[in-house]
């Protein structure tokens, strides 16, 4: 029916144990959430910033629409599952406090199923039950929800902190927030329009442009801001001259250089040996250290992930 989910897509999603939240948001259990409450393992949100893995709802407002379908997205995308949707907008939006009261009850309904749990660490699941950040990081893209920045305040307001990963394809929507998010990620997978066509394959001519624009924009918010790179061996992981250039002129608080990884819907369009190993992230992230002057301050082997940082340390957002 016109202006709501597919079928087959609300389908498949619901077999992937996303919990759908109103007209066009999700919460997913995260793979460190249960690793958290079952294994005392955290994620390297915990590591870098000191997000606690086991109060974290991972959840997206746009759960079916984004502008761009990247070659290493997990997302499912038109074509995928042979139906066709309009991805590039989002229809009969909800308002921000019936989205918020929704991913807490989703993220009740995920924690009730650890009660019988036999290795559950049950301090951690009692904390777990206080959610204490959100990351708007699932799928899709959130600048294209109209109302982000009311969502980001609400949850600020009760209490949470939000990490928010956008694209940077709608550079005024971020510039416009009502509220900025604890820390703002921008996804730079490209070095310049060609690579940036291929790998992420926008959904308009205007991308690049605007990614440009949203990369320069950085520097004018108060809260941290990352650059994420997604990195497909083979792909994108060349022209470091052309990547130090534009961070150069961005000027970001940190960058994470992270492995695509082989999940999801990503395997209908990339092999298993696309994805990068950790030792390959380190010598790209070593590489651009020495042109832009960040210092590599931190790593994830498990998450094939590197951090740099222009800051001695990162900002913590340890919870009391």
């Amino acid at each position: 029916m016109e202006n709501q989910i597919p079928l087959p897509l609300l389908t498949a999603l619901k077999k992937q144990k996303y919990h759908i939240v109103g007209n066009h948001s999700a919460v997913k259990r995260c793979k460190w959430l249960n690793e958290a409450l079952t294994k005392n393992r955290f994620c390297y949100k915990q590591k870098f910033y000191g997000i606690k893995s086991h109060q974290c709802i991972q959840m997206s407002p746009s759960l079916f629409c984004c502008n761009q379908q990247c070659l290493f997205c997990w997302r499912a995308q038109n074509g995928d599952l042979n139906i066709k949707w309009d991805g590039k907008k989002i229809p009969m939006q909800d308002p921000p406090e019936e989205i918020y009261n929704g991913i807490l009850k989703a993220q009740s309904s995920i924690l009730s199923g650890y009660a019988g749990h036999k290795n559950l660490n049950w301090k951690k699941f009692c904390e777990a039950l206080t959610p204490k950040h959100v990351a708007i990081s699932l799928t899709g893209e959130p600048t294209l929800y109209e109302s982000l920045g009311d969502l980001i305040k609400l949850l600020h307001k009760r209490g949470l902190t939000t990490f928010l990963v956008s694209n940077g394809s709608i550079p005024a929507k971020l510039l416009d927030l009502r509220e900025e998010p604890s820390q703002l990620y921008v996804s730079f997978c490209a070095s310049n329009d060609a690579d940036f066509k291929y790998v992420c394959r926008p959904q308009n001519s205007e991308a690049w442009s605007n990614l440009r624009k949203t990369l320069n924009l950085l520097p004018s918010f108060d809260c941290p801001t990352v650059i994420r790179m997604t990195l497909v061996d083979g792909y994108n992981m060349k022209n470091i001259d052309e990547y130090a250039k534009i961070i150069e002129k961005a000027s970001p608080t940190y960058i994470e250089a992270k492995a695509y990884m082989h999940v999801g819907f990503s395997g209908l369009r990339l092999s298993y040996e696309r994805m990068p190993s950790h030792n390959k992230i380190k010598l790209f992230s070593a590489e651009l250290s020495e042109k832009i002057g960040y210092k590599i301050i931190d790593e994830s082997i498990e998450s094939r992930v590197v951090l740099l940082s222009k800051r001695k340390k990162p900002k913590r957002f340890d919870n009391p």
